[in-house]
Parts: structure tokens; C-alpha cells; sequence
């Protein structure tokens, strides 16, 4: 099997078409064949220079090498599409010659007023082909400089495939336009392109969005005319968003590598696209890539819109970054504690690992400890339900413990402190909010006992001793 991914660079890649590049990573990996990239730039009028490097990021950030392409190489290069111009203008010659395409000089206000009238008898807009039957005429137009375009003849009868995801499709070949396969500008457009191009990458197997669909009669017509054999097609189902919208930039769908950058592990990133449209046969919903590469099929992907739930994608990140080594963490959250060395990281795993949903939320969770931590005001202290005295007496004994060497056991100071709020009727964990906000700076955080551990005995009686003087004072002023 031979797959290809073929972005044209128009823009950074969004989660719907990385989605179709990784059905046709994972097809290629599971049946140990080849991945190929394959950069469509002929589009000139929107091409974005520099997006094909975004292109390459964001493929290798997720995991997907190929194993033909850009900076890879390979036997079928090259793989940027305006390399290969000369291809594309042989293979035109060649239907002309065949008889499967001709050369067309209609302007484009003849056309506009041809599809106005079109629409004026209620008829499908599609080329009259008026310049069929003048090709004498137009070769001589040609020569003299007017601007032409060649079309493929779509020949007459129905088209009809067995596609892997949609079943039997046919359509009746009266009702397809007459495609544009070279523009003026001698650049083809994407219905010769794809076609040659597939073909002379030994492409097997065409994994694609859906709305490639109508365009697959013109495709194959291409491959009839050329006498080449086509591969398989898979019209893979569109991705929309909660709001029932394809998934598009236009509609703000966000880039990729922005979610590398918000704190998403690529494995995650790969379980959630793979779940849009495809099914395990199972339950089982988190998968790692090589969980992926073992058990994807074509076959058990779904006709139907995928929705992507940006809450499914949180709830896959977190299994995902349990599910990493410390090491592995350790070099992951480099980009959201700057300035920490590996050894502080590592200490700081322990307490992140169960509480963070994204790599980003351990940049708010461990600023108290990297850091002195924000005084917020507005944050009742004590906390509601633990008076003066009860706060008091707690911060007291934690103080005494702490110099007494408590924080070699936490278990032991935990029960210690335990033990003397019940005693005074107040919950414990209630009553240690007094701690997370002295040592903290917030009533929720990292678990309390573990933080004065990391901070050391030093810093954490300092955090204790000014939230003892604050209250002091807060009591005094209230009296």
C-alpha cells in the first residue's frame, strides 16, 4: 500500500485535514507500505510562501514522518508540485493527441454570460463546449497570442467506483463539466495534477475529504484516457464543529501547532483525530500511535460528520500525560516552566502529573513554588468556616512542626495537624485552606503537605510566619 498527504499551503493545517493526513499515515502503517508527502502548490493566486514549512512542523510535531516527500527525498520527486510543470504538459499533450481533452479560448466574459443564461433557463452551469468543434480556429487564436485553457472531453455514459468508506458510487456523466486541466498560465489545476501525480508515485490507495466526491469522475476519466489503472478510493467524512459547522479556517478552526503551544501532547492530539470518524470496534477509546498503527483499517471508517469536542480532546490529554514517563514529562513541560532545570522539573512531576489536563496548566500550578506566590486580597483569610483561633493554633503547630524537622515525614505532620482540628471541631480539610493560603496563596492548589516538601523548611516557615503576622494583625484591626 501507498498512501500520500497532498496540503496545498493556503494556510497552517487545522484538525479536519491533518485528520485526513493521519487516515492515510495510519492505512500506510498498518498494512507496512509507504507514506508519501506531496506539496500542491500550483495554486499561485493563494499561495502562502512559508506555509509549506508550517506544513512540515506540524506533520513531524504530531509524528507522521513519511517516507517519501520535502527534506526526505525519495525515487518519485520531486514533491513540490511547481517542480514538476514539465510532467503536467506532457500528459496534456497527450490527451489532446488522444482526443480526451481540447483547447478552449472562450473569454471570461463569454463564459460569465453563457452560465447567466444557464441559470436564467434553470439549467446546471457547465461549459457549452462551443469551442469542441472549433479547434481549427482556436489553434490559430493560440498562435496569435489569445489566452486558452485546455479541457478534458468527459466522455459520455456513467462513472461508477467501489469507494472503501462510501460503497458503490456512480454519476451520469451528462451532468459533469468539461474541467479546466492547464490554465492560461500553464499551470495545471488540481484534477490533472492529482491525477499524474498519483500515478507516477505508484499511489495506491486515495484517502481524501468528501467533498472530492463529484470530482472523482473527472479523475477517472483522466485515468481511462492515459490508459493508466486508478487506485482505491476513500472519501473520508468531514469534521464539524459542536455547533454542527464543517471545521474549516474560515470559521476559525485553530491551528494545529497551536495546541502544541496550549499544552496538548501529540499522542493525545493523534488518539482524538483518529476517534473522528473511525471506531475500534470497541470500547476503547484511548489509543497510543502504535495502538493506532495496529489496529486501523480503512474499512471501519464511518460515512457520517465526525464532531470534534474539544472536551474529549482534554479528557485524551490528561490520560495521555499520566500515562508518560518522568523523563518524557520532564522534557515536555520545558516549554511551560521556563527557566527550571530538568532536576527541578523532575521534582515538580509528582505533584503535576494527576492535576494537570494540558502542559499549560502546570505553568499556574507550580508559580507559587517557582516563585513567591500572589497576594490576592480578595481572598478571605482565614477561610470561611475556620475562626481566628482555630487558624492560629493551626499555624502555630505547623510551625513547630516544621522546625522540628515535619517535613521529613508528611504523612506523620499531615496526621499530626489532622488530629489538632478535630480536636477544635473543625474539618481538616476545611481547616488546612489556612495552609494552602499561607503557603499558596490560594485556598486550591498542589497538595499543601508535598509543596512545603518541595519549597524546603526555610522557605515554607517563611510563607507560615507572615501568614501568622497577617492574622495577628487582621485580629487586631477587627477587635
Amino acid at each position: 500500500m501507498r498512501t500520500r498527504f497532498a496540503p496545498s499551503p493556503t494556510g497552517p493545517l487545522h484538525f479536519g485535514s491533518v485528520r485526513t493526513a493521519l487516515f492515510a499515515w495510519l492505512a500506510a502503517r498498518h498494512a507496512g507500505g509507504a507514506f508519501i508527502l506531496r506539496i500542491e502548490d500550483t495554486d499561485q493566486e493563494r499561495y502562502i510562501p512559508g506555509v509549506e514549512a508550517l506544513i512540515i512542523e506540524t506533520l513531524r510535531w504530531l509524528g507522521l514522518e513519511w517516507d517519501e516527500g520535502p527534506e526526505t527525498g525519495g525515487p518519485h520527486g520531486p514533491y513540490m508540485q511547481s517542480e514538476r510543470t514539465e510532467l503536467y504538459r506532457t500528459h496534456a499533450a497527450d490527451l489532446v493527441r488522444g482526443g480526451a481533452a481540447y483547447w478552449c479560448t472562450c473569454t471570461p466574459e463569454r463564459l460569465a454570460a453563457m452560465r447567466d443564461e444557464q441559470r436564467a433557463r434553470h439549467e446546471p452551469t457547465r461549459y457549452d463546449r462551443r469551442c469542441l468543434g472549433r479547434q481549427d480556429e482556436v489553434e490559430r487564436e493560440r498562435r496569435a497570442g489569445t489566452a486558452a485553457v485546455l479541457r478534458l472531453l468527459m466522455p459520455p455514459g456513467t462513472t461508477e467506483w467501489d469507494d472503501i468508506v462510501r460503497g458503490r458510487v456512480s454519476f451520469d456523466n451528462a451532468e459533469i463539466d468539461d474541467q479546466v486541466l492547464l490554465k492560461s498560465d500553464g499551470f495545471p489545476t488540481y484534477h490533472l495534477a492529482v491525477v499524474v501525480d498519483d500515478h507516477l508515485m505508484d499511489v495506491t490507495h486515495v484517502i481524501r475529504a468528501d467533498e472530492w466526491i463529484p470530482s472523482t469522475p473527472k479523475h477517472l476519466a483522466l485515468y481511462t484516457a492515459l490508459r493508466w489503472d486508478p487506485p482505491r478510493f476513500a472519501h473520508v467524512p468531514p469534521v464539524l464543529d459542536t455547533d454542527g459547522h464543517k471545521l474549516s479556517k474560515r470559521r476559525g478552526a485553530r491551528n494545529v501547532l497551536e495546541y502544541g503551544e496550549l499544552g496538548y501532547v501529540p499522542s493525545a492530539v493523534v488518539n482524538a483525530m483518529a476517534l473522528l470518524g473511525w471506531s475500534s470496534g470497541t470500547d476503547e477509546e484511548v489509543f497510543t500511535p502504535d495502538d493506532l498503527c495496529r489496529r486501523f483499517t480503512l474499512e471501519r471508517i464511518h460515512p457520517a460528520p465526525a464532531v470534534f469536542d474539544p472536551k474529549r480532546l482534554d479528557d485524551l490529554n490528561g490520560v495521555h500525560i499520566r500515562r508518560m514517563d518522568v523523563e518524557e514529562l520532564v522534557e515536555a513541560l520545558e516549554f511551560h516552566l521556563p527557566g527550571t532545570s530538568k532536576d527541578t522539573r523532575r521534582r515538580l512531576v509528582p505533584l503535576l502529573r494527576e492535576r494537570i489536563v494540558t502542559l499549560a496548566d502546570a505553568t499556574r500550578l507550580a508559580e507559587p513554588l517557582l516563585g513567591e506566590p500572589v497576594r490576592d486580597d480578595s481572598i478571605e483569610f482565614p477561610p470561611k468556616g475556620v475562626s481566628d483561633d482555630v487558624a492560629g493554633a493551626l499555624l502555630d503547630a505547623c510551625i513547630a512542626a516544621v522546625e522540628a524537622g515535619g517535613l521529613d515525614d508528611l504523612e506523620q505532620l499531615r496526621e499530626t495537624l489532622r488530629h489538632d482540628v478535630d480536636e477544635r471541631g473543625v474539618k481538616a480539610r476545611v481547616a488546612f485552606r489556612v495552609l494552602f493560603i499561607a503557603v499558596l496563596g490560594s485556598p486550591v492548589g498542589l497538595p499543601v503537605f508535598d509543596s512545603m516538601a518541595f519549597l524546603g523548611q526555610e522557605t515554607t516557615l517563611a510563607r507560615l510566619r507572615t501568614a501568622r503576622t497577617r492574622l495577628l494583625r487582621s485580629s487586631r484591626n477587627g477587635a
